[in-house]
This record gives C-alpha cells, sequence and structure tokens, in this order.
C-alpha cells in the first residue's frame, strides 16, 4: 500500500511527518516557501489519517515511509517532523542512517520515551471520551492539550476537522494491527544533524526529549521557543518556517 502523499519541486527532497493529532494539511503553511527556496517537498498521511486508510496487515509508520520513498526512488531526504512525526523520523534517522541527510524536529517524540504522569492522564482522558462515544469532547480535549496560546481561532478550527477526521476514520477500523516487535532503538546510529525545537508551553515530556537529544545525537542542538505549545508550525507559522529554512539552508542547502 501506499501511503496518501503530495510530492512537487525539483532540489534536494525535503520529508514533512505530521502529527498525531493532525495529518499532512498541516504543513499547509510550509508547503510553498519550501517550494520557492529549492527543495523537492513531499508530505504524506500516516494509514488511518487524511487520506490513507487504516491497515489491514501489521506495519510500522516508519517501514511505510521507507517504501514510499523507495517508490518515488529518493534515495534521501531531508526530514521535518512534528510531534509523532518526530518519534518516527528518529526511528528512521536511527534503523536507515543513509537515507536521512537532516533532522529538523518539532515538539518531537522518542522511541522507547517513557510518557509522564501528565501524559499518562491526558491518554486516559481521551480514552474515556471516546470509549462513552464523546468524539467531540476528544476533539476538544486534542485542540486544548496540544495548541499554545499563540493559536487563534482558524488554527484551532483546522486541528479539529484533522483531529475528527482521524477519530472517524480509527474508530471505524474493524481490526487493529499491532506493531511488529522490533529491536530496540538505537538512536547512537543516527549521523544527520538534528535541530530539536521545543514550546515552553508543551507538555513537559516532549520539552525533556527535545532537551536531551543534544546528548544522544552525536550533531544536534536544542532550540526552545517561549512562545509555543506543541504545533509552533501552525502556531506561528511564518516564523518556523523560516526558522526550517534557515536551518535546511546550513545543512541540507538547496542547488
Amino acid at each position: 500500500m501506499t501511503l496518501a502523499h503530495d510530492d512537487e519541486g525539483d532540489g534536494p527532497a525535503v520529508l514533512l511527518l505530521h502529527s498525531s493529532v493532525c495529518d499532512r494539511r498541516m504543513w499547509d503553511p510550509q508547503w510553498s516557501a519550501l517550494l520557492d527556496a529549492g527543495y523537492r517537498v513531499l508530505r504524506c498521511d500516516f494509514r488511518g489519517y487524511g487520506q490513507t486508510p487504516m491497515a489491514d496487515r501489521p506495519y510500522t509508520d516508519a517501514e511505510d515511509v521507507r517504501d514510499l520513498l523507495d517508490a518515488l526512488r529518493i534515495d534521501q531526504v531531508a526530514l521535518v517532523a512534528a510531534s509523532y512525526g518526530g518519534k518516527v523520523g528518529l526511528e528512521m534517522a536511527a534503523r536507515w542512517p543513509d537515507r536521512v541527510s537532516t533532522l529538523a524536529l518539532l515538539c518531537a517524540g522518542m522511541p522507547g520515551h517513557q510518557p509522564s504522569a501528565e501524559l499518562r492522564s491526558f491518554g486516559a482522558r481521551e480514552d474515556v471520551l471516546l470509549e462513552a462515544d464523546d468524539v467531540t469532547g476528544a476533539v476538544e480535549l486534542n485542540v486544548d492539550t496540544w495548541l499554545g496560546p499563540e493559536a487563534d481561532d482558524t488554527v484551532r478550527d483546522r486541528v479539529r476537522q484533522m483531529q475528527r477526521h482521524a477519530f472517524e476514520v480509527q474508530l471505524a477500523a474493524i481490526e487493529e494491527f499491532p506493531a511488529p516487535e522490533r529491536d530496540e532503538i538505537d538512536l547512537g546510529k543516527i549521523s544527520a544533524p538534528c535541530l530539536a525545537v521545543s514550546g515552553r508551553y508543551d507538555l513537559p515530556d516532549f520539552r525533556q526529549i527535545a532537551a536531551r537529544l543534544p546528548e544522544l545525537l552525536p550533531d544536534a542542538r536544542h532550540l526552545e521557543l517561549p512562545w509555543a505549545g506543541h504545533l509552533p508550525s501552525l502556531e506561528r507559522p511564518a516564523e518556523v518556517t523560516a526558522l526550517l529554512i534557515e536551518f535546511l539552508a546550513e545543512t541540507a542547502p538547496p542547488r
């Protein structure tokens, strides 16, 4: 199965991986700017998000994305990823280091991370709402949890639509397939330079992951945005787009 995706432009390939609160549409504010900067830009929907259906077999998102790159004959990408997409991106960069030239991570998750009590509490509240068929309540919980104070009503509505669609697709699935067992991901195998961004108003898990990555990776630096929640590319899109293009120009310059 091929993941639903968009692929435009020329130059070095930049792959955009979305948060599990959103789908590939979260990158609309960055899309044209990255194309104008001289990149081939690719974005995809993970299974159960956007236009990609749920799985009909065991799978991992990292292998799905690798297979998509193979199908498009893309040997290497600069990877820009948000939240859960960042966790997938770290797995890709560790398992196939030659496929990832650089990593820009926005409030990323991390393989092997043990969730805090606050994150577990969020998950428990979400589960209770979904088990009670209160999809609207679960959507609002996500919007309130993951967007910082800079997010306006338009952004909140955009996230609301993406999250509701994901819930509807996932809840309609007849069967779920757990991810196959894999060896522990060794982040020390990552060779790509990394920018790890966190947001001051995010949950502590993601702030701690971003601060820790420079200790785990050979070439990583941490930047905390004092105004940001969990989805800074939507909260202040122009500022984050400029930050991403500057980092890409340093580590994966256009031809």
